[in-house]
């Protein structure tokens, strides 16, 4: 952890994995067994639970909560106050055990807007775009923009953040990337500055 700057109002568990370059602000805490990747960002009040997997270059905005089940991967996103779940049928009076938590994947590159809702049990796609304030209640495809509750595919986005508007199902970002569309599932099919390189 030495080349990881932790505030001094933070607490951070003995036996959790900082990454270099990351940095812990003030009233985090940070959960014995947690690994967290190279220049991550935790924001104001940030929770990181027991075991959870963190990727690197991932910005946690003011008052996220990242329970045990959760795992986020490279260039994640997560806005202010956006809440994952890892119990489906919660009980005060019965307490599950960690090995009976729902897991959640959060893949590449995915942004969940401010007070958005991730209930666990369910994948978020490579890039795709959480709207603020939307509910997660299914798996959230590769590139898809849901908004609302329960969040709805209402387009899709470029690994940049753009929109993307498909025609004959081919789509090309301002950025220069390029993507394909079948029966919904978009991918990049050419990356920003591949066909520049072609041209020199």
């Amino acid at each position: 952890m030495a080349d990881a700057h932790v505030h001094p109002s933070a607490f951070v568990d003995d036996g959790v994995t900082l990454g270099k370059g990351t940095r812990i602000w003030h009233g985090c805490h940070v959960m014995a067994g947690a690994v967290i990747g190279d220049d991550c960002v935790l924001g104001h009040g940030v929770f990181v639970g027991r075991d959870v997997r963190i990727g690197s270059r991932v910005k946690l905005q003011n008052g996220v909560s990242v329970f045990t089940g959760v795992v986020l991967e490279d260039d994640v996103f997560c806005g202010p106050g956006c809440v994952f779940t890892n119990v489906n049928r919660p009980r005060a009076a019965f307490p599950k055990e960690q090995d009976d938590y729902e897991s959640t994947m959060v893949r590449r590159g995915a942004t969940i807007g401010a007070n958005a809702t991730i209930l666990c049990g369910h994948t978020i796609g490579e890039h795709a775009f959480v709207a603020a304030g939307a509910v997660v209640t299914s798996d959230v495809p590769a590139h898809a923009l849901v908004v609302g509750s329960p969040a709805r595919i209402q387009g899709h986005v470029c690994a940049c953040g753009e929109p993307l508007g498909f025609e004959d199902h081919r789509a090309r970002c301002p950025c220069g990337r390029t993507y394909s569309e079948v029966d919904g599932v978009v991918e990049e099919i050419c990356a920003r500055g591949a066909d520049a390189g072609s041209r020199e």
